[in-house]
């Protein structure tokens, strides 16, 4: 049986609330034990046959990341990303857990292409989970068969890249979802406010002379979507977050008790507007990038736990749909490996502590579509990660695992390195020295 000794690293599991310097045992997979640092019992042997050893002395050892929002792009937009070169970024940067939305060529509104996600995703290394269409080809008309795509696999539903604009089909969603204690991902915006904004609407967009996106946009929909989930009692979770509004409304609705759950992007938490200076269509996204205002609000929801997961929106696009004036380019950017080092640069800020940044990478994710993991409690799957937080590294696309290369961070400095990934205990991202 496979056996794993992590020793000497700083241990933090906001889950179990262990933040210190302990041992980590790994026995066929699983947490066996976590002793503090120098305490060997000698049960497990560093030198008996099968046991790897890795020095974490001077490391961060977390739970392995949870991403409850990744786009692969398979199938149909394979020139964009992959299966693999999407799970190959998400190790890279120390997820564990990956959670693809349902925007594929053809969508992901059958089992047939959940059960080919799920097979093509088999020898990453990493857990995927397909997000299945709410509506039949995304169209926002007809409810896609969702008992089917549970049973395929499916963790959640979401028609995200489109919002789900019709009320009466989104509360019908809700309440089939309910029977399957499965969470709708609204992507809340309403298009009439959109009306081909390409950036938020305030003073940086009228400076530069590009139509802007309201927060209402955001607002409006998510109020309505919160609306209906206290109809019905049904679980609702709030893709990337950005308007302040937003956040008051989901603090508003937990206060209430409702089954809401919500994210916010690295990027959103990271960069305001002013970003789009030089009309860099890396900064060109959706929802946009807001104000100052914005920015801090989302960083109190963080803190307070009104905003429960920090997802990637990891968005792939080639220089095709990129490499275009500001109002014909795609939006999105890639984001699973900075994720973290832009988190662990707010930490160094004082904006989060460490225990806040790595429960919304972790144990929260999990929470928000009841799966196993995001944790390193005895007895739970191994899926960790190990970080050198002094460490820095220069962002190079050409460098990236992803297939695409639309960052805004190019040329960048960050700091925290992931240096190891750990999925069911096995290493599958930089290998088995230190």
């Amino acid at each position: 049986m496979e056996r794993l000794i992590i020793r000497g690293g700083h241990v933090i599991d906001p889950a179990t609330d262990i933040d210190g310097e302990y041992d980590v045992y790994v026995v066929g997979g699983r947490i066996a034990a976590l002793r503090p640092a120098a305490s060997d019992t000698g049960e497990v042997s560093p030198d008996a046959p099968g046991v790897t050893l890795i020095d974490a002395r001077g490391l961060l050892v977390v739970p392995g990341f949870i991403d409850l929002h990744t786009h692969l792009r398979e199938p149909g937009y394979e020139y964009k990303e992959t299966i693999q070169t999407g799970t190959d970024a998400a190790k890279a940067g120390g997820f564990t857990t990956i959670l693809c939305m349902a925007n594929t060529n053809p969508p992901n509104d059958n089992e047939s292409v959940t059960r080919h996600i799920i097979k093509n995703a088999e020898n990453s290394g990493i857990r995927v989970l397909p997000v299945g269409a709410v509506t039949q080809g995304l169209k926002g008309e007809k409810l896609s068969e969702m008992a089917g795509l549970k049973s395929a696999g499916c963790a959640a539903f979401s028609d995200d890249g489109a919002p789900v604009v019709d009320a009466g089909v989104m509360r019908r969603a809700l309440e089939y979802s309910r029977i399957f204690d499965m969470p709708v991902i609204s992507h809340a915006e309403d298009p009439s406010l959109v009306s081909g904004g390409v950036m938020n609407e305030g003073v940086v967009s009228t400076r530069l002379g590009l139509k802007g996106i309201p927060n209402a946009a955001e607002e409006a929909m998510a109020a309505r979507d919160i609306a209906l989930a206290e109809l019905t009692g049904a679980r609702l979770h709030i893709a990337h977050v950005s308007a302040r509004g937003t956040v008051e409304l989901v603090r508003a609705a937990k206060g209430r008790g409702l089954k809401v759950t919500a994210e916010a992007t690295p990027h959103h938490l990271t960069l305001t507007d002013e970003a789009v200076e030089g009309y860099d269509t890396n900064a060109k996204m959706n929802p946009p990038l807001r104000t100052k205002e914005d920015v801090e609000a989302l960083r109190a929801g963080v803190r307070d736990g009104t905003i429960d997961a920090i997802a990637t929106d990891h968005a792939p696009h080639s220089v095709i749909e990129k490499d275009v004036e500001f109002d014909g380019a795609a939006n999105g950017i890639i984001g699973l490996e900075t994720a973290f080092s832009l988190i662990w640069g707010l930490v160094e800020e004082g904006v989060f502590t460490p225990g806040t940044a790595i429960r919304a990478m972790t144990v929260n994710p999990a929470k928000a579509v009841s799966i196993d993991g995001g944790t390193l409690k005895v007895g739970k799957i191994a899926d960790i990660t190990l970080i050198d937080p002094a460490r820095s590294w220069k962002v190079e696309p050409g460098n990236l695992k992803s297939k695409s290369k639309n960052t805004p961070w190019a040329g960048a400095v960050l700091k925290g390195v992931v240096v190891k990934t750990i999925a069911g205990g096995k290493i599958v991202y930089g290998g088995p020295g230190r």
